[in-house]
């Protein structure tokens, strides 16, 4: 969110100076309304917490095999509850402000946000039921919003000015989303019956509708179940929030480091191999292939050519030290290499299948989920938030008030323990998975929702801003804050 201010990836002023900016700038240019990502936010943090309470009570949802109702409804309530519903809501806030265009629809997105909340809602108390039909009633509720979302981001993104890979990388995430949620609906298609075909009328509309839904489960069932399964969960995880992920960090971390991006055709490498490998992925494990390791070695191309360009960023970088925002982006960097590794290993031809191997499965969606895409997202959300709530609150008073820096919105004490705690739950539960230790796995997820609770009291520390805003007049004592100034 850097690109909302001129100065906002430059240190931060001492909160007792008033320093007048162009409040007329990109952000009110470009940013919808503050309410419109937060709500995304708040709600995909409240799904967080969910998810690792019930973690917690039922460790053996990551301690045990993962292919049962209970680990897919756990990872629906993941993905769908907590990280699609952050992503989106940044989504909508950053495409506008980063390509420097307006977004299409504020109204179409609140719709979008309706939408998803009923449908992954529904979605997951369905699987935790195990009533697929359900299932895929509510996922095409989920479906009609993420295709509000697709809309409405396609439009917006039609009018960038000027087309870069950032603006490529984000259509090539948007793209492997719609396909994640087709292909999730026709793995839902699958499971069920359709029984009652014969027995309706021919002149009944219904019965066109439920004979291609029929032959879609025929054609589907052809296929390893698990497979699909397997298939479907890596268009969601590298497709859509890798893909984001790297896209999105070719604009931010240049912003937060006050760098530039080195070199663009590298950067679309990195993008274009990533999508090249994906699609030779879901191929190749849909049909149990062999060749499925040469797919994943041109992701691992890509994703090697990614990590020259930031390092090469971070070397050119003004900023000489890292806050510890970008310093959770940097160790999910780390554990994608990690996990990139055990997707190697694990799809090696000729891999047994044993209990330490299914187990490694659960594991390498674990550190994946939970460690790359979730340490990128709270990293992000430290600098993205705090920045919001100031703009919102303060922008149009600096220079006839004393305003908070934006570092003095949250605590850095809090940010630091979270951050370690966060790691290390992560670890210690990935550690007690591969084992099947329900004791150490839950140790391990009590450890994470302490660092969970350490992001949330600062969040909350943010959202006092939002509430009581804290002016000072010019010529008073400068603001007394409740948590130390620091560099954002």
């Amino acid at each position: 969110m850097a690109a909302l201010s001129p100065t906002f990836a430059a240190p931060d002023a001492p909160a007792a100076r008033a320093v007048p900016v162009a409040t007329g700038g990109p952000a009110t240019a470009y940013a919808p309304s503050v309410t419109l990502p937060l709500r995304f936010v708040l709600t995909g943090l409240a799904a967080l917490w969910v998810v690792v309470f019930l973690l917690a009570a039922r460790p053996d949802i990551l301690a045990g095999y993962h292919y049962n109702q209970y680990t897919v409804a756990a990872t629906h309530l993941f993905v769908l509850g907590f990280l699609s519903s952050v992503v989106m809501g940044a989504m909508y806030q950053l495409v506008p402000v980063a390509l420097e265009t307006r977004l299409h629809s504020e109204r179409l997105a609140r719709w979008q946000f309706v939408l998803h909340v009923v449908g992954a809602a529904g979605m997951v108390w369905m699987f935790w039921r195990w009533d697929l039909k359900q299932v895929g009633h509510f996922g095409s509720v989920l479906a009609a919003g993420v295709a509000l979302f697709l809309y409405n981001l396609g439009r917006t993104l039609r009018t960038v000015p000027r087309w870069n890979v950032v603006a490529g990388g984000i259509t090539s995430a948007l793209i492997w989303l719609a396909l994640t949620v087709l292909a999730g609906l026709v793995v839902a298609t699958a499971k069920c019956t359709y029984d009652s075909v014969n027995t309706l009328a021919p002149a009944n509309p219904l019965r066109p509708m439920l004979q291609v839904l029929q032959a879609t489960a025929t054609w589907v069932n052809r296929f390893d179940a698990l497979a699909v399964m397997h298939a479907h969960a890596h268009l969601g995880s590298v497709g859509f929030f890798v893909m984001m992920i790297v896209a999105v960090s070719y604009k931010l971390v240049p912003m937060f480091t006050l760098s530039d991006l080195q070199n663009e055709r590298r950067a679309a490498a990195a993008v274009g191999l990533i999508n090249l490998g994906l699609a030779g992925l879901f191929v190749t494990i849909a049909l149990r292939s062999a060749g499925k390791l040469a797919a994943a070695l041109v992701i691992v191309a890509g994703l090697a050519v990614y990590a020259i360009e930031v390092c090469a960023i971070l070397r050119a970088r003004k900023r000489r030290v890292l806050d510890w925002g970008l310093r959770h982006f940097l160790t999910a960097l780390g554990l994608l290499g990690l996990v990139t590794l055990l997707g190697l290993i694990l799809c090696w031809p000729g891999l047994p299948a044993t209990r330490l191997t299914t187990q490694l499965e659960t594991v390498y969606g674990w550190l994946g989920l939970t460690g790359v895409v979730t340490l990128t997202v709270l990293g992000f959300l430290y600098k993205i938030v705090p920045f919001q709530i100031w703009y919102h609150r303060y922008a149009r008073h600096v220079g006839r008030s004393r305003v908070p820096a934006l570092a003095d919105l949250y605590s850095e004490r809090l940010q630091v323990a979270g951050f370690g705690l966060v790691l290390a739950g992560l670890l210690a539960a990935a550690v007690g998975a591969a084992l099947g230790h329900e004791t150490a796995t839950r140790g391990g997820v009590l450890v994470l929702l302490g660092g969970l609770a350490a992001f949330t009291m600062n969040l909350g520390l943010m959202f006092r801003h939002f509430w009581r805003p804290r002016l000072e007049p010019l010529g008073g004592p400068a603001p007394t804050t409740a948590t130390p100034s620091h560099n954002s």
